[in-house]
């Protein structure tokens, strides 16, 4: 793939754009980070107007440690194309990292509305209203979570987790039970399991 991707490298710019943003990525995925920010430069250079090559971008600039950076490559990128669905999903992370909460649920509330099904998007959520101290919306959003990705031991675990916290005890009980079921090898979900029925 980066054989082939490379010969595009002397076309006209759009052309040279989109092969440098996939270089990139693959780059990115590969963890070579240098490589991944000379394409996605390359890229941003190439075709400014491009969201995938500015999210690129932003994804070596993030993974370099720079949120603050990050987030702005993720922003031009929406003002590019404003359903570029990578770029406001890397958004909300790194507002999230940023402890910009409040933004953070913004950027996953709207990549909910896009995409009501995705296991990523409705994880992210419940994780933020966790870190709000709401423990009944994360609940709510979990709870839609394994309707989509119902064998997911460590999202059964945490619905446990959360309605041990609630003193709700049966339920906590019911989910650390599936999870066990799924995945018997978790020593939390053991031990919590073991001190419900010493209890």
């Amino acid at each position: 793939a980066l054989e082939t991707l490379k010969m595009f490298e002397k076309k006209d710019s759009r052309v040279k754009s989109a092969a440098a943003t996939n270089l990139s990525f693959l780059y990115y995925l590969g963890n070579e980070l240098e490589q991944a920010t000379n394409y996605a430069d390359l890229a941003v250079n190439s075709d400014r107007y491009n969201p995938a090559a500015l999210t690129n971008k932003g994804n070596t600039v993030f993974a370099n440690g720079d949120c603050e950076k990050a987030a702005e490559f993720y922003k031009e990128a929406l003002r590019n194309d404003s359903l570029c669905t990578e770029a406001l999903h890397n958004l909300g992370l790194a507002y999230k990292k940023l402890n910009r909460i409040d933004e953070a649920l913004d950027c996953f509330l709207k990549l909910h509305a896009i995409l009501p099904n995705s296991a990523q998007v409705l994880y992210q959520l419940a994780s933020i209203y966790e870190i709000m101290e709401d423990p009944n919306q994360a609940i709510e959003w979990l709870l839609q979570l394994i309707s989509v990705v119902p064998t997911d031991p460590h999202v059964l675990s945490k619905l446990g987790s959360l309605y041990d916290a609630e003193g709700d005890k049966s339920q906590a009980f019911h989910y650390y039970c599936e999870s066990y079921r799924y995945f018997p090898s978790n020593i939390e979900v053991i031990e919590w399991l073991g001190a419900y029925y010493i209890d």
